[in-house]
């Protein structure tokens, strides 16, 4: 059986600015609301069947073979406030809007499949063009009377638009729209703002068609501002062939025409698969790569907002990957990503960078032949990875670093099943009688130490399959990233998402028989003395976090090698975790599920870890979610985990008086029927 989670997690920060390629900062709204959509989808695999014993009877140990399944996440894009570097992001499950809280339901679904599930009512979340005028309420346009004081690079504003009808507010700011021509030069001796007024669509529509550039600013700026809050106005553009026009334009000599129609096609398609179609169907994808030669970051931004938009779909992310990964990745990933850490990004590029690996995280969790070519791009996986040590220092809550944490965490799905065979085939390494145990240290120990001649520690002393400096789709199974996703987990205190992504990256590269799987476990428990912080971030609440957390450990607790020295540190912290019977909802399945993985890896080979589970008063909690639950498959299948534990406990006999004593009986102990 396999399972699949989706969730919503709505970010807040009450502490942001706005920053913006021109000159003017403006501080953000008090209260700033975004609306996200994180799709995780887990594969877990099912124990191992096992012959039901006589009633009475017990089997000798009952083995489990599975580990925490591998993950992969998901995020449509999402309205976002303007980019800015030096943001702290907080997490929590409300959205402020005004003096009031909005609570959202965090969703969850299961499935093993990579197919996606709506996480939330009102259709696709994605990121919706800021526009260049204040909205919805035309209202603001009225207000603006001095035309002389406004110019393109100047206008700003907030404004606040209702999004999956009515359940969610999105507040921001608004863009710099153009930077070249003052507003009152557009449109024929009329500022923006006073033309658009006048306009109807169908005359919007035709200025894209005329020869005269203001025109067709003027044209785009209408669209722009009409298709922001309106969705007739969103069908109106497409049936007058509009969105053909805007491609057009894409390309144009003139800047100004390009920004808008950039911008007007980023709101057209904001919820409207239709005009997404459309603008595929127009060529338009080729059109908007080709515009990523200008080196304009206002362009850029629009862009790759759009591409992000597409990507939220996913019968267009195949097609998508195929047309702009290369690009994406030549243009945007390489350059961004190899700065000095004195010349840190601006907030534009950093937008630029944070949208373009929003498109890229939902692409990488369409299917394997896309991950297959994501792993495969040069310079791809080494720009994600330059970006996360690069921000690790002073940025690690950055939004980007986030983005690049779940690209990387999709791409490890199924790694050992996906990667090519003869990558897979220098993992699995000599066997231990041709091993010679030379080859270049990396770590801490050196081939000539005592620790490293003791055989235990020979996989993590000398690592002859790799290269000792990782490049391209190498760094997804190299030790080093298990040393970048720890610094992730020791300096992400805000960002959860981001600690969830690196522990599920780690849960992938450690899940599953082969032999690397279990390499890495060691590198992580042994080098990296990973088990400390797994345990510290524990005690959080968050199930999304801990489903990803209790994954990594159930996988660690499977290849560690001193099972009593681990039994010690963790079987008290797992049962506290531990529900007290079956109807209680928090931990979820999946949870109790991993924690009762991690103890019957460890009973299995320690008689300490029965001793403290019973100690540490485990044996109700593992017999009521045996015992007591609502028959669901989620339910069920955690009560199976918790008889496997309760089974092989049971062999212990020296331990029957120490059960007995506590009240409980034989029966306690028999596997479920």
């Amino acid at each position: 059986m396999n399972y699949q989670t989706s969730s919503y997690t709505p970010n807040f920060s009450s502490k942001s600015s706005f920053a913006y390629s021109g000159s003017r900062t403006m501080v953000s709204p008090a209260a700033i609301l975004e609306h996200v959509l994180n799709i995780w989808l887990i594969s877990q695999m099912d124990h191992e069947p096992v012959p039901m014993p006589a009633v009475g009877q017990f089997n000798p140990w009952i083995a489990d073979g599975s580990d925490a399944g591998s993950m992969v996440s998901d995020r449509d894009a999402v309205y976002n406030r303007q980019y800015s570097q030096g943001t702290v992001n907080g997490f929590n499950s409300s959205m402020r809007q005004g003096g009031g809280t909005i609570s959202f339901p965090i969703h969850r679904s299961l499935s093993g499949t990579l197919s996606r599930t709506a996480g939330m009512s009102g259709g696709e979340v994605e990121i919706v063009h800021q526009p260049s005028f204040k909205g919805p309420a035309h209202r603001t346009i009225s207000r603006i009377t001095n035309r002389n004081r406004m110019s393109m690079g100047s206008v700003s504003g907030s404004m606040q638009r209702q999004m999956s009808g009515g359940s969610a507010y999105a507040v921001g700011t608004l863009s710099r729209a153009m930077s070249v021509k003052s507003m009152h030069s557009v449109g024929r001796g009329m500022d923006i703002y006073g033309g658009i007024t006048s306009l109807d669509m169908p005359t919007a529509v035709q200025h894209l068609g005329e020869p005269d550039p203001e025109l067709q600013v003027l044209g785009a700026a209408y669209i722009q501002h009409e298709c922001y809050n309106d969705s007739d106005a969103k069908v109106a553009v497409r049936r007058l062939k509009g969105i053909g026009e805007l491609v057009k334009l894409f390309n144009s000599e003139h800047q100004e025409v390009q920004r808008f129609a950039t911008g007007a096609t980023r709101n057209l398609i904001f919820e409207n698969m239709d005009n997404k179609v459309a603008l595929i169907e127009e060529g338009g994808i080729p059109q908007l790569i080709e515009a990523l030669r200008e080196n304009d970051d206002e362009l850029r931004k629009n862009i790759t907002g759009i591409l992000w938009n597409l990507s939220s779909k996913d019968n267009l992310k195949q097609k998508l990957a195929r047309e702009t990964l290369p690009e994406l990745t030549e243009k945007i990933l390489i350059p961004l990503s190899e700065r000095e850490s004195g010349n840190p990004l601006s907030p534009s590029e950093g937008e630029i960078f944070y949208n373009t690996t929003g498109c890229l995280r939902n692409l990488s969790s369409v299917n394997e032949k896309t991950r297959q070519q994501m792993r495969e791009l040069p310079g791809l996986v080494d720009s994600l990875v330059n970006y996360i040590k690069s921000s690790l220092d002073d940025k690690s809550e950055d939004k980007g670093v986030e983005n690049a944490l779940c690209i990387l965490r999709n791409l490890s799905y199924q790694l050992y099943h996906e990667i090519p065979p003869s990558a897979l085939m220098r993992l699995e390494g000599p066997t231990r009688g041709q091993d010679s145990g030379k080859g270049d240290a990396i770590g801490c120990f050196t081939p000539q130490s005592r620790k490293a001649k003791n055989g235990n520690n020979q996989d993590i002393s000398t690592f002859t399959e790799v290269a000792r400096v990782p490049k391209g789709m190498e760094w997804l199974w190299h030790p080093q990233i298990v040393g970048v996703y720890n610094r992730v987990l020791h300096q992400c205190e805000i960002n959860s998402t981001a600690r969830e992504a690196a522990a599920g990256a780690l849960q992938n590269i450690t899940a599953g028989d082969k032999r690397w799987a279990s390499v890495l476990s060691r590198v992580a428990l042994e080098q990296e003395r990973m088990l400390p912080v797994i345990l510290d971030l524990l005690r959080t609440n968050n199930d999304l976090e801990l489903r990803s957390l209790t994954g990594f450990l159930r996988n660690m607790s499977r290849h560690a090698k001193d099972k009593n020295d681990m039994s010690t540190k963790v079987v008290n912290i797992l049962v506290t975790k531990l529900p007290a019977d079956g109807h209680q909802k928090e931990p979820s399945s999946e949870v109790v599920v991993n924690i009762c993985g991690v103890l019957n890896n460890l009973v299995t080979s320690s008689y300490l870890a029965a001793r403290d589970i019973t100690f540490f008063d485990g044996l109700p909690k593992l017999v009521g979610i045996k015992d007591t639950h609502d028959n669901s498959s989620g339910k069920v299948k955690a009560a199976k985990a918790a008889s496997t534990v309760l089974c092989n406990m049971f062999q212990y006999k020296k331990l029957h008086k120490t059960y007995k004593t506590k009240g409980f009986m034989r029966r306690d102990f028999e596997d479920m029927v």
